[in-house]
């Protein structure tokens, strides 16, 4: 398989041009993947472009690229929206990680009231900086049209005010609805995934009065770490990506 590589400008690149990748990008593609003229590499905007290409240069600053084909790919009419609950360790951060490579469409840093992590001032900024970039290079790797969002950190409050416009399932191992027996309706779909210490009770009248459903993925309790992706993988099935 051809190595991937985000160029945010390449949108209106044509089948014959010659576009470049340059700085941090061009280091990865020339010292780290080593790639070598007359290699063959796929190129991407993030947005939906996808660009196949012949190398014609390699430097560790400058590595260009030759067009010889292009696709546009549509972004899902029905999007998977992950709200993960900020988490101690990285625990969190795994959870975003094979998110991404699983197919989720935006993520929402959650500071529910169990979370031993907090997002205030710079370090909320810091934070989505992180996920950011770990949604990026996971979205390379994954070979993804579509690089997912990152939303600012969110309170339980605006988290709630996404179900008016969105099914909202919140995933809860104490209740009888398995995530399993959802359907797709045409709405994008909020999964919401609590910290270590799960969902305060509080928090979940509140998004179960905004009209979120609760879920469950089977018998047992998983991690903060990997509830979601485990989710993203029977929604994808359901919406019939998969």
């Amino acid at each position: 398989m051809a190595l991937h590589f985000i160029i945010p400008d390449c949108a209106d690149a044509a089948v014959g041009d010659v576009i470049a990748l340059t700085g941090a990008e061009a280091k990865h593609a020339a010292v780290v993947r080593r790639v070598r003229v007359g290699e063959t590499i796929t190129l991407g905007d993030g947005r939906g472009t996808w660009l196949e290409g012949v190398v014609d240069d390699v430097a560790a600053a400058r590595v260009t690229v030759r067009i010889e084909s292009r696709r546009s790919h549509e972004a899902p009419a029905s999007r998977i929206v992950l709200a993960q609950a900020l988490a101690k360790g990285d625990r969190d951060e795994l959870a975003v990680q094979a998110a991404c490579e699983l197919g989720v469409d935006e993520v929402v840093p959650w500071q529910a009231a169990r979370s031993v992590s907090r997002w205030e001032g710079p370090k909320a900024v810091k934070g989505r900086e992180r996920w950011a970039s770990i949604v990026r290079e996971a979205a390379k790797q994954a070979h993804r049209a579509w690089i997912p969002e990152v939303a600012e950190v969110e309170t339980t409050a605006r988290l709630a005010a996404r179900a008016a416009d969105a099914r909202m399932l919140v995933l809860d191992p104490w209740t009888d609805t398995p995530l399993t027996g959802v359907r797709p309706d045409g709405r994008d779909i909020v999964l919401v995934v609590g910290p270590e210490g799960g969902i305060a009770p509080e928090e979940l009248e509140r998004l179960e009065a905004a009209g979120a459903e609760r879920v469950r993925l089977g018998d047992t309790v998983l991690r903060t770490s990997t509830a979601g992706p485990v989710a993203i993988a029977l929604l994808s099935a359901n919406l019939g990506r998969w």
